[in-house]
C-alpha cells in the first residue's frame, strides 16, 4: 500500500493499538488470559439490572424503539437527552447550562480526536500550537491522536513518597510552563492510569493558568464526578465557560454504547458538532437512550453512591494489600488509589525495562500495560518512565489475585538476575 502521511501515521502500530488488541484478545479470543491491562470496566450485576429494564422498556415501546434504531439523532446528539443531562448538572451543582452546552459524541477517544485537533496543530499561518498535559503520564489514547507531530508538552511531576510502599504525583507548577504554543490544558481526574485525583487547589491554579494565557482547560471526567464517580477522596466538580468537560457512559457500565459527552460553552459545542458531524455524521442512540431516565429521576446518583463507587473502592483496597502480601520487600511503590480502575505501580531501578516485563507477563497469561506509553509530550530520558506499570483490578477477583502472584513473581525474577 501506498499510504499518506495520515495513512503511515494512523495506520501503524500504537501503545493504544497494543492495548486494544490485547483488550479483544483476552476478552473475546482468549478466555483464558488474566486480563489487566485495559479500562473494560468490572461485572456489575445490579447495574446491569437497571440496564436491562430500560432497555425492555424501550423495545416494548413502538415510539421508542423506533427512535433508538430507526432515526439518525441531531448531529449535536439527542435533545431530550441533552436537557436531562443539562438540568441534572444545574441541579447538582448549580451549573447555568442547558442542552446547548452539550453535545453527544461516540465515546470519549472520538471526543477528544475532534476536541485536540480543533485547537493544537498547523495553524493556518504554518505556526503550531500543541496540548499541554501539566502531570504526565496520562491517557495513553491521547497519545497518536493528533494530526501533526510533536502534538503535546507535558510537565514532570514530582514524586512524594508516602507510608505503606505508596507514593503520590502532584503538580509542579514550579516547572510549568505554557509558553507561546499553549493551545490547551487537558488533565484527566482522576488521572488514568494512576488514579490520582488533582486537588480542588491543583484545578483551580489550572483554570487560572489556562484564563491568563486565553486558552481552555479540559477536563477528562470518564471515571470521575459526578458520574460514575470512581472516586475514593474527597474533590469538587469543576466546570466554567472556559472549562471544557468531557464525560462518558462507558465506565458506569456501558463501554459498548459508545457515549461520550461535551460540556463546554455554546461556541465551542456548536464548533465541536460541526467537525463531529463531519468525521462521525451522527452519533449513536443506544446510550442517550437508556440513561436519560436516569439523568431525570437522578437514579444516575444512587447507582453510582450504592454500586459503582463502593465495587471499585473494595477491589483497590483488595488489590493492594494483595500486592503488598505478594511483593514483600521487593523495591515497589503503589501510586496511592484515588479514584478509576486501575493501580499503577513503579519498580524503581527495575533491571529490565516495563516493555520487557510486559513481554515477560504476557508470555505466562497475563496482560498489564508498560508504563512508558502514558508518558505523551515527554521526550526525555527520564528512568522512571521505564519503571511503571498500570495494572487494572476490574475483573473476576479470582484472576485479579493470581494475576498479581504472577507479576509478583515475574519482577523478583527480574530483579534477582538483575
Amino acid at each position: 500500500m501506498k499510504l499518506s502521511a495520515f495513512g503511515e501515521k494512523f495506520a501503524g502500530d500504537s501503545g493504544i493499538v497494543e492495548l486494544m488488541d490485547d483488550l479483544g484478545s483476552a476478552l473475546n479470543d482468549n478466555p483464558d488470559m488474566i486480563f489487566m491491562g485495559g479500562g473494560n470496566p468490572g461485572h456489575l450485576p445490579e447495574v446491569e439490572a437497571v440496564f436491562q429494564q430500560r432497555l425492555a422498556d424501550i423495545l416494548a415501546d413502538p415510539q421508542q424503539r423506533h427512535s433508538l434504531l430507526g432515526i439518525y439523532q441531531s448531529p449535536q446528539g439527542d435533545k431530550v437527552f441533552r436537557s436531562e443531562l443539562a438540568a441534572f448538572l444545574k441541579r447538582q451543582f448549580g451549573w447555568q447550562l442547558s442542552a446547548a452546552n452539550i453535545a453527544v459524541s461516540n465515546g470519549s477517544q472520538s471526543a477528544f480526536f475532534v476536541l485536540y485537533n480543533m485547537f493544537a496543530g498547523i495553524t493556518r499561518d504554518g505556526g503550531q500550537r500543541r496540548i499541554h498535559l501539566p502531570l504526565a503520564p496520562e491517557y495513553i489514547g491521547y497519545g497518536d491522536i493528533g494530526l501533526s507531530d510533536n502534538f503535546f508538552t507535558a510537565t514532570r511531576p514530582t514524586i512524594e513518597a508516602l507510608d505503606d510502599h505508596l507514593f503520590k504525583y502532584r503538580v509542579d507548577f514550579s516547572r510549568l510552563s505554557l509558553g507561546d504554543t499553549a493551545a490547551a490544558i487537558c488533565v484527566s481526574r482522576p488521572t488514568n492510569p494512576t488514579g490520582n485525583v488533582l486537588t480542588d487547589d491543583e484545578i483551580e491554579q489550572l483554570d487560572a493558568m489556562a484564563k491568563a494565557a486565553g486558552i481552555p482547560l479540559i477536563i477528562d471526567g470518564a471515571y470521575g464526578l459526578p458520574f460514575p464517580n470512581i472516586l475514593f477522596s474527597d474533590a469538587r466538580p469543576h466546570w466554567n465557560n472556559n472549562t471544557i468537560l468531557a464525560l462518558s457512559l462507558s465506565k458506569l457500565g456501558l463501554p459498548g454504547a459508545r457515549t461520550g459527552m461535551v460540556v463546554a460553552d455554546e461556541e465551542t459545542i456548536r464548533a465541536f458538532t460541526n467537525a463531529n458531524t463531519i468525521v462521525s455524521l451522527a452519533c449513536g442512540n443506544l446510550g442517550p437512550a437508556i440513561a436519560k431516565a436516569l439523568f431525570k429521576s437522578g437514579d444516575i446518583l444512587s447507582l453510582t453512591r450504592e454500586h459503582i463507587t463502593p465495587f471499585y473502592r473494595r477491589r483497590s483496597q483488595q488489590t493492594v494489600q494483595w500486592f503488598r502480601d505478594s511483593l514483600g520487600d521487593l523495591p515497589y511503590r503503589i501510586h496511592k488509589p484515588e479514584g478509576a480502575i486501575f493501580l499503577w505501580l513503579w519498580f524503581e531501578d527495575l533491571p529490565v525495562s516495563s516493555q520487557m516485563l510486559y513481554q515477560r507477563l504476557k508470555r505466562r497469561g497475563v496482560l498489564v500495560v508498560p508504563g512508558h506509553n502514558f508518558f505523551i509530550g515527554m521526550d526525555d530520558d527520564w528512568a522512571h518512565k521505564h519503571e511503571c506499570i498500570r495494572v487494572s483490578y476490574a475483573q473476576d477477583a479470582g484472576m485479579v489475585e493470581r494475576g498479581v502472584k504472577i507479576i509478583a513473581e515475574e519482577v523478583a525474577r527480574a530483579y534477582a538476575q538483575g
